[in-house]
């Protein structure tokens, strides 16, 4: 009796240890799988991350015309756009969240560009996206400006001019309207009206969205100011004059040289280099806006000219 108690003592002893034993593989097992997911959802992410930044650069570059181009992601996205203007012209970043199982998954990868300028809200979610860009002539090309939206939101212009209408119908994009809007559309009103979500003054040349107003002075940069977050829109328009900056001092530099050449330009860009460089916010663009005329002016009346 005595050795079978010892017996059945031992062998509990042997069970116990085995189940712990299998316990920890098990532990081990799961957490491996875990990471393993974790691993290939990030994956997953940046590679969408780094899918959209190839779909932008035919926009970069420029269609020659305003053009829309759908974006479809498998899975519901979260489009984060980020912007800081530091260096000599600021950064653009892109980075995605997905959703998997019911809960986002974050991603500290991003797509980070110098000369895109993406404007958006700062945060666009669904699996449908549009994008289309408009090129910013200010007097000469600065860049390609980049509109992105979610399909999920529809925008409804009310009373926006001819030109507009003409252009966003042959736009022809899925989320924006000028007539026969969505009952839950996003109102863009272009005279005094009540419920509008965002308010534009083609007089002013201004922009009233989230109790906020900005400034433009282009059709392109009135989109933007429209498509983005307030904070979203001064930052790029920063970095458009950041680059504004550059690519007229290299101007300044190319009427040196083709002056040496007996063929004068008299173009006078140093008023310009000075209000781009001396921008605080976007109501300082009608300082900027008169230096770009005069020398657009200066341009196109010069026998040789620069651009």
């Amino acid at each position: 009796m005595k050795n079978s108690k010892t017996g059945f003592i031992q062998i509990s002893y042997a069970w116990l240890f085995a189940i712990i034993i299998g316990v920890i593989i098990l532990f081990f097992a799961i957490y491996a799988a875990t990471r393993l997911i974790k691993t290939e959802e990030a994956v997953t992410t940046a590679e969408t991350g780094k899918e959209i930044d190839i779909l932008l650069n035919p926009l970069e570059t420029g269609f020659g015309e305003e053009k829309t181009t759908p974006l479809t992601i498998p899975v519901e996205s979260r489009l984060n756009n980020r912007c800081n203007t530091f260096g000599n012209f600021g950064e653009q970043e892109i980075s995605v969240s997905q959703k998997f199982k019911g809960k986002w998954t974050e991603t500290g990868t991003g797509q980070i560009s110098k000369n895109k300028y993406i404007f958006s809200n700062k945060s666009v979610e669904g699996k449908n996206f549009y994008l289309f860009s408009k090129p910013f002539e200010f007097p000469f090309k600065v860049s390609d400006l980049i509109f992105l939206t979610s399909s999920k939101d529809q925008y409804c212009f009310i009373d926006a001019s001819e030109d507009i209408i003409k252009e966003l119908s042959n736009l022809n994009q899925g989320n924006l309207f000028t007539e026969n809007c969505p009952a839950n559309s996003i109102k863009i009103c272009f005279e005094t009206q009540e419920n509008c979500d965002i308010e534009v003054d083609e007089g002013d040349k201004t922009v009233e969205k989230n109790g906020e107003l900005v400034y433009y002075e282009t059709p392109a940069l009135m989109y933007g100011a429209i498509f983005s977050d307030p904070d979203i829109y001064e930052c790029q328009v920063s970095r458009l004059m950041k680059r504004l900056k550059e690519l007229a001092l290299i101007y300044n530099y190319k009427e040196a040289i083709i002056s040496e050449a007996d063929c004068p330009a008299d173009v006078n860009l140093l008023v310009l280099i000075d209000s781009a460089s001396s921008l605080q916010d976007s109501s300082n663009l009608i300082n900027v806006k008169f230096a770009a005329d005069d020398a657009e002016a200066e341009n196109e009346g010069a026998y040789c000219r620069l651009w």
